[in-house]
């Protein structure tokens, strides 16, 4: 059984913290960096129809590029890798392609992968630019929750940053128009503990049947 799959679940959710001191020595192999997207491509997402894109970012020069449009985190450059996540706008349109996986792994028969074919196009393709944004960003979110807890399992440690100058990223890194960045992940092995956080009591946070807060 390999690391990732036998450490303890809640071990693994009480050892996520965000770390932002990273030892640079630490180089992540793109075989495990493939297992750890693998993971996290298991998030669910609307419709199953997967929004979300990945730029790897490994490249010492590329890091440095990337500093100051993320406003000189020092992360940044010492992480094993920053991990930009990106969202389709245009995602249902991979509906035939996605639908048609599952009808040829016994899914779905063909009847019902045209019916959803059509009513992703249908439903998606005439939302408002805020709508289309806001399923793009919940589905994106949920894969980074996942890619985060996958990294942890495996012994590493991240910090998702939203504190970056996504118009400068999409121009200096040539993201296409169609895609939305949502935010950057630095990966790596900490060079010292995250920093103690604290959490609201769930009194605060939770009702129930009705809204009292």
């Amino acid at each position: 059984m390999s690391t990732a799959t036998s450490q303890d679940f809640f071990k693994v959710i009480k050892e996520r913290h965000s770390v932002r001191k990273y030892d640079p020595s630490v180089k992540i192999s793109r075989e495990e960096m493939t297992e750890i997207l693998t993971d996290a491509s298991l998030a669910p997402s609307s419709s199953n129809l997967q929004p979300w894109r990945f730029l790897i970012i490994d490249d010492q020069e590329l890091k440095e590029k990337l500093h100051p449009i993320a406003f000189n985190q020092e992360h940044v450059l010492t992480s094993s890798a920053v991990i930009a996540v990106l969202g389709d706008m245009k995602w249902y349109e991979q509906g035939e392609k996605i639908y048609t996986m599952a009808q040829e792994a016994g899914l779905m028969t063909a009847e019902v992968k045209e019916r959803f074919v059509n009513n992703a196009l249908n439903l998606y393709s005439g939302l408002s630019e805020e709508m289309k944004s806001s399923i793009v960003d919940v589905d994106s979110g949920l894969i980074s929750m996942q890619l985060m807890l996958s990294a942890r399992a495996r012994g590493y440690d991240t910090v998702p940053m939203g504190g970056y100058n996504k118009q400068q990223f999409v121009e200096a890194f040539g993201i296409p128009a169609q895609y939305r960045s949502v935010m950057l992940i630095a990966i790596g092995k900490a060079a010292e503990p995250a920093r103690a956080t604290n959490r609201l009591p769930l009194n605060d946070m939770v009702s129930w049947n009705s809204f009292d807060l």
